[in-house]
């Protein structure tokens, strides 16, 4: 590594709160500034606190930030609840940020994986892919509680024809919650062709899991997925051995089944893609048996007006409160940020692609540098106490023993 620091091209770095951001601010200042010129990057504080005194303006320009660079970092955020109102000092409780970040740009899929680290032995022995849909779903859902009556959902087209009747039905118990969402289907053209490219370029058995017995609007998922596998994957999945155990084809999987075999199947080497909910469900199983949230990956994948992507990476866990109350009281912590890293690595090599800098082939080899360090720390028995026991490193310890290895 030379002393003259790589330009960084653009990139949106989102800001959230508590242990996460605290360590992030560690790791910018002692293992990317000394290295990356980050000029380039656009900086926006995503914190409840900054959301508040924005009026939420703050989201509104990260969207239209997101659109315009295309390669984002984010920082674990909260969605504060009624309790955390009067301690963090705000006048509303405002909503989780990543509905609105994943219909803004056009959300089609979130990818959460497997990380897996050379020399550190954990759930899975070969990487596991996921595919979650983006947008739909529960998440989504309007609701009322109501009493006794009739209840009728109505569809009316944008094209002014007739109306259609989704459901009608008579509530006869007392009190009831009425709900209504919707699953968006145009967009799984576009999650099938993520989903299958990147299993058949990394060898990964593919599998798409639903409640399709039960829940019968969601047998169109499945033949969607399958078209697109069986026009254009298929035959070389099959020339690559890739389905060999699995009959020879694409395999549905009943969600319910699919959380036995992410037990069973630890050899790893598969792949599911599921609707919305299915899939955040499952991954947090998966990172259960991978050991924790902090080995599992996060990358939200959007498509652009232009047909051009937009890929958002940040870490699967939370912003680790806990330890962030335990730092504030002046005790020791020991955070490790792998998941972090992972997920900053991530974006620095997109906005390299996605950029006309030419920076791309430096860009990487820092970042694989980067991350070699802190693997070689965690896996040479110096790493956070998670994974080195109760010798391991502090946060601080481990921050510097990386540092120092760049």
């Amino acid at each position: 590594m030379t002393n003259a620091k790589i330009i960084a091209p653009a990139m949106v770095y989102i800001k959230g709160e508590e242990m996460t951001r605290y360590v992030m601010e560690l790791i910018l200042d002692k293992w990317i500034r000394p290295h990356l010129d980050i000029s380039a990057w656009e900086f926006y504080d995503l914190s409840a606190k900054h959301r508040d005194d924005t009026q939420d303006q703050v989201l509104k320009d990260v969207i239209d930030a997101g659109n315009r660079v295309r390669s984002i970092f984010k920082e674990p955020t909260i969605t504060p609840t009624q309790d955390q109102l009067e301690h963090l000092g705000i006048k509303k409780a405002w909503g989780s940020p990543n509905g609105a970040i994943r219909r803004g740009w056009n959300g089609v899929t979130i990818s959460r994986d497997t990380i897996m680290v050379d020399g550190l032995e954990l759930g899975y022995k070969r990487p596991v892919f996921f595919e979650r849909q983006a947008i739909g779903g529960e998440y989504g859902g309007g609701f009322a509680k109501v009493g006794r009556g009739k209840s009728v959902t109505t569809f009316y087209p944008e094209d002014g024809s007739a109306p259609i009747a989704v459901d009608e039905r008579e509530l006869t118990h007392k009190d009831n919650v009425v709900v209504t969402y919707h699953n968006p289907l145009d967009s799984v053209k576009d999650l099938a062709h993520h989903f299958f490219s990147r299993c058949l370029a990394s060898d990964i058995t593919p599998y798409v899991t639903t409640k399709k017995t039960v829940f019968k609007w969601q047998e169109e998922f499945w033949q969607r997925m399958k078209d697109v596998f069986d026009k254009e994957y298929k035959e070389q999945f099959k020339a690559k051995g890739l389905l060999d155990n699995c009959g020879g084809d694409l395999q549905h999987l009943i969600s319910d089944a699919a959380e036995m075999k992410l037990i069973q199947w630890t050899d790893g080497g598969f792949g599911m893609a599921c609707h919305n909910y299915d899939g955040d469900m499952l991954t947090d199983e998966l990172s259960q048996v991978h050991r924790s949230p902090g080995f599992i990956s996060s990358a939200l994948i959007g498509v652009r007006e232009d047909g051009k992507d937009i890929a958002e990476f940040e870490a699967s866990h939370g912003t680790v409160a806990d330890m962030e109350a335990a730092r504030l009281a002046g005790k020791e912590t020991s955070l490790n940020p792998l998941g972090l890293v992972f997920a900053l690595k991530e974006a620095i090599n997109h906005s390299a692609k996605t950029s006309a800098s030419g920076n791309k082939e430096e860009l990487e080899k820092f970042t694989n540098s980067l991350w070699n360090a802190m693997c070689k720390i965690m896996v040479g028995g110096k790493g956070t106490r998670d994974v080195a026991g109760a010798k391991g490193s502090t946060t601080e310890e481990f921050i510097d023993l990386v540092a120092a290895e760049l």
